[in-house]
């Protein structure tokens, strides 16, 4: 019997990522990694002149839920703004510690309600938020 945070839909979002890859040339990079579990996720981020993701590149070294998770950033980062980003990232934040349901938070992100119940997990899944967020507002900065 397989684990109910090893879905087939988290599978396949990992699975997903394969090829994915960093960005040649980006205004804005963020490098984390969770000291829990060692996981570590790299977003590069392109932001156009209105200030919204116009690309991203990624590199995700972890587990399938922290794979699937970056899958989902890199799936819906594009027209973003920094702001919502970091919105996304706390937003995210508050859904896997059951402060508030999935909503509007981003696209897919039910994908992780068996998650919840496992917070020794939850930082692997919110390292592509978190990365992407920090990456948008260093390419903001660089900007101005």
């Amino acid at each position: 019997m397989s684990s109910p945070l090893y879905s087939r839909e988290i599978l396949r979002l990992a699975a997903s990522l394969a090829g994915k890859k960093r960005l040649d040339s980006s205004n804005g990079s963020a490098d984390l990694r969770s000291p829990t579990c060692g996981s570590r996720v790299i977003v590069d981020i392109l932001l156009d002149t209105e200030g919204a993701v116009s690309a991203c590149g990624i590199d995700a070294r972890a587990c399938a839920l922290g794979q699937a998770s970056a899958a989902l950033v890199i799936g819906h980062v594009k027209g973003k703004s920094p702001a919502e980003l970091l919105d996304a990232s706390t937003a995210m934040r508050a859904f896997l510690a059951g402060e508030r349901d999935a909503g509007d938070i981003w696209p897919g992100i039910e994908v992780f309600e068996a998650a919840r119940a496992y917070p020794a997990r939850h930082p692997s899944i919110l390292l592509a938020f978190e990365a992407a967020a920090q990456a948008a507002h260093q390419a903001q900065d660089a900007m101005s």
